[in-house]
């Protein structure tokens, strides 16, 4: 799909604006994906594996997986607060007051 190409699109300005917005929301959504992904392993790894072995034993197991629930939930928490605020600061601005979605 060109969105600087020639004549020949039968695109309006705005369908453009629309498409590469949604672009730009689909990469900072893996941006954000990858993020959580690297926090997670640099924080619950360090916490829950003393000393690395070959395998996990069942306790660092459970420790991984509690540690990775409750910042995956502690991370939803914070964006959905975040995508309120910015949505409560748009209106105020007298933006586009349709909501921000993650």
């Amino acid at each position: 799909m060109s969105f600087l190409g020639g004549g020949s699109s039968s695109k309006s300005n705005e369908d453009i604006k629309t498409a590469l917005l949604q672009q730009i929301q689909q990469e900072q959504a893996m941006n954000n994906a990858r993020a959580l992904i690297g926090k997670i392993n640099e924080n619950c790894f360090d916490a829950c594996v003393p000393a690395p072995g070959a395998s996990l034993s069942s306790k660092e197991n459970a420790c991984l997986s509690s540690c990775m629930d409750k910042y995956i939930n502690m991370w939803n928490a914070v964006s959905r607060s975040y995508m309120h605020r910015m949505n409560e600061e748009r209106k105020k601005m007298g933006g586009d007051v349709g909501s921000l979605t993650m």
